[in-house]
């Protein structure tokens, strides 16, 4: 995960994301670098637009804290999904899938 960290750090900076510059950022921050990935990353990363990427990232719901003992449960929602087109939301991240595998 740091490696994808490092290059979301890059890119923010306005640096290019490259095996040189992650190598940097990951030798400074201490972390145990492996060339073979910084590779990969920067492979999986050629030709995506990060801040789309980002832009269109799903994020898990976070789970409601419990209720305090004898206090009124909370009443459920409906909500409604919003439409996505799945295959634009499959081809901005089709570059970053190989990264968690």
């Amino acid at each position: 995960m740091e490696y994808v960290y490092a290059a979301m750090l890059i890119h923010k900076a306005g640096g290019k994301v490259d095996e040189a510059t992650v190598k940097k950022v990951l030798e400074a921050a201490g972390a145990k670098v492996d060339d073979a990935r910084i590779k990969a990353l920067v492979a999986s990363l050629e030709g995506v637009n990060i801040d789309e990427a980002i832009k269109n990232a799903t994020v898990a719901p976070v789970a409601a804290a419990p209720a305090a003992a004898g206090g009124e449960a909370p009443k459920e929602e409906k909500k409604e999904k919003p439409k996505e087109d799945k295959k634009s939301a499959e081809e901005a991240a089709a570059g970053l899938g190989a990264l968690f595998g």
